[in-house]
């Protein structure tokens, strides 16, 4: 996302008894909507309702919708959530529901809607949200045609809650991070290259290769614990030659033709640099071993000068050196490339994608209470509450703009996993339709914080210093401007779903586990046997049928442009 933007593997499954059920209906082979379970026959129900859900992402701060914005939710709307998020396997999960025939009321399947689709499971919500979802229908305006499943199925199976509508990306959140001691150390030097990144990291380990208990520095920590393994080592060859955005593929932006992009131009000397690295002591030697909690733990030793990763990724770890007041050893973020021939397109944009959501299945108990949820979860009322928290105590009106108290705020840099959990702010954001940054509400605020003079407010003294050098107010400055490139026609490849069963996801599944197995093996191979080891990888990819998956996987590129387009 950006990125595929994700969470970490960990959940939990909470259980809610709160609220009075409806009665269940049973499995529900017709797909169209029925005519209407209205609850009491009341035009706007908030009688108590709760619905069974199902997140393919984690979700360990979930409170069960006891946190403030929760409680809102639920007052203004009668739902509460019986919510069980994703542990292990979420696609094995999604699997395991669909050919179960027992589905939940609302789920978020992510990129596995094919499987619930292909097992009936799915409601269309067109009829429902024209009658039903006003506010869905003045968000999405005329970019509801987006929302159709194919070409062949133009029905709407998901309100799509993980791509915001309209806005501007302000924020960046990725790209490459250094601590800031170690880039003040430096002298601020100019960060445009992986020469210029590894210099920052190396002389500042040949002057401190201990901390200050003597235990050992650690130049460069990547997390490859599973699918982070996208984030922290695979994804950014793509980034750093230029062809971000679009998951495990290059797509050609005139012919909408894919690549498996670890066969193009530049990556390899990438992974060639990772190799120099690795070899060069630069690189922890666990990176490859350790699981998440661990990766985790090392960043909130402060040890680590640099990370690759999005700062979602390792916020945990840093929310524990914020908290120590270890403010000099949080990271800032770098627009970093190959080298000066390449440019970065991190914040191209995409447009808006649909994609990823929230469905109502067959087995909904009633059908037009869970379409209202999700229509008020989309209202101006609703987005204001899950950004902002509420009025008097998360924020206040000062001259008719909303203004986060510096108490607050406080609380938010440097204390932000309890507030989190306590305020709720920001928790349900997946959950609803919802409108991007840089857009303003009906009272002429934004309904996001992102925003920059906000965001400058949610930095550190250690941030400000950092960018007051590079003469920056944000770090989205230092990143080349969205304004620079087209919008992509596609919006982004990995937002494409393709069935389970079809060629490319069975070959894409044959393609991650040799790249997962033979990259790490490449980077932690000797010098003089690294060309040795990527032609082996490459001619493994060949042998198992990348060209096919290329082929199969463009025919999807090219039918979202045409279903978006017509």
């Amino acid at each position: 996302m950006e990125k595929v933007r994700e969470l970490s593997k960990l959940g939990i499954v909470f259980t809610l008894a709160v609220g009075v059920l409806a009665g269940c209906s049973g499995n529900n082979s017709n797909n169209s909507v029925v005519s209407g379970n209205t609850s009491n026959g009341l035009e706007n129900d908030t009688s108590p309702i709760t619905f069974s859900f199902f997140s393919e992402d984690p979700n360990p701060n979930w409170r069960k919708m006891q946190d403030d914005v929760g409680k809102e939710i639920t007052k203004a709307t009668g739902v509460t959530l019986n919510a069980e998020f994703a542990v292990g396997d979420p696609s094995q999960k999604v699997a395991l529901i669909a050919t179960s025939g027992d589905y939940p009321d609302l789920i978020s399947p992510k990129g596995d809607l094919n499987k619930l689709v292909d097992a009936g499971a799915m409601l269309d919500l067109t009829d429902l949200i024209e009658k039903y979802a006003p506010n869905l229908k003045k968000l999405f305006g005329d970019q509801m045609n987006r929302l159709r499943y194919s070409n062949e199925d133009q029905s709407i199976y998901v309100v799509p809650t993980y791509s915001a509508v309209d806005g501007k990306s302000f924020v960046a959140g990725g790209g490459f991070e250094l601590q800031h001691r170690a880039v003040k150390e430096a002298g601020y030097p100019a960060i445009k290259t992986l020469q210029d990144y590894e210099n920052v990291i190396k002389s500042y380990l040949d002057k401190h290769p201990t901390d200050e208990n003597g235990n050992k520095n650690i130049g460069l920590l990547l997390n490859a614990d599973d699918w982070h393994t996208y984030i922290s080592v695979t994804n950014p060859a793509a980034e750093t030659t230029g062809k971000s955005g679009d998951g495990e593929y290059f797509i050609d932006p005139k012919t909408y033709e894919a690549t498996y992009h670890y066969r193009t131009e530049g990556e390899k000397e990438y992974f060639k640099w990772l190799n120099h690295m690795y070899n060069s002591g630069l690189v922890d030697t666990e990176s490859f071993v350790q699981k998440n909690d661990q990766y985790l733990a090392k960043v909130a030793s402060g040890r680590v000068i640099g990370l690759i990763d999005a700062d979602w990724g390792y916020a945990d770890g840093e929310k524990s050196l914020k908290a120590d007041n270890k403010l000099d050893q949080t990271y800032g973020h770098y627009s970093v490339m190959l080298s000066d021939a390449y440019k970065d397109n991190r914040f191209q944009s995409t447009g808006f994608m649909a994609g990823w959501g929230v469905g109502i299945t067959t087995d909904c108990k009633d059908p037009v209470r869970a379409i209202k949820f999700l229509d008020y979860l989309a209202s101006e009322q609703a987005q204001v509450l899950n950004n902002w928290g509420i009025e008097g105590k998360h924020y206040t009106l000062q001259d008719g703009k909303r203004v986060v108290p510096d108490d607050v705020q406080d609380r938010i840099i440097n204390d932000n996993t309890a507030f989190s959990q306590e305020s709720g702010i920001g928790f349900y954001s997946n959950l609803g339709a919802h409108y991007g940054d840089g857009v303003q509400d009906s009272t002429g605020n934004y309904y996001t914080k992102n925003f920059p003079e906000l965001i400058i407010d949610t930095y550190t003294s250690a941030d400000k210093e950092t960018l007051k050098a590079y003469n920056a107010t944000t770090w989205k400055d230092l990143f080349p401007q969205e304004e620079a490139f087209p919008v992509k026609d596609w919006g982004a490849a990995w937002n494409i779903a393709v069935p389970g069963d079809d060629d490319v996801t069975i070959l894409g599944n044959k393609m991650k586990d040799i790249t997962w197995k033979l990259i790490p093996q490449a980077i932690m191979a000797k010098p003089e046997d690294f060309d040795q080891k990527w032609d082996s990888y490459q001619k493994e990819l060949l042998d198992a049928g990348v060209e096919k998956m290329e082929k199969g996987f463009t025919k999807y590129v090219q039918d979202r442009v045409k279903l978006w387009n017509e």
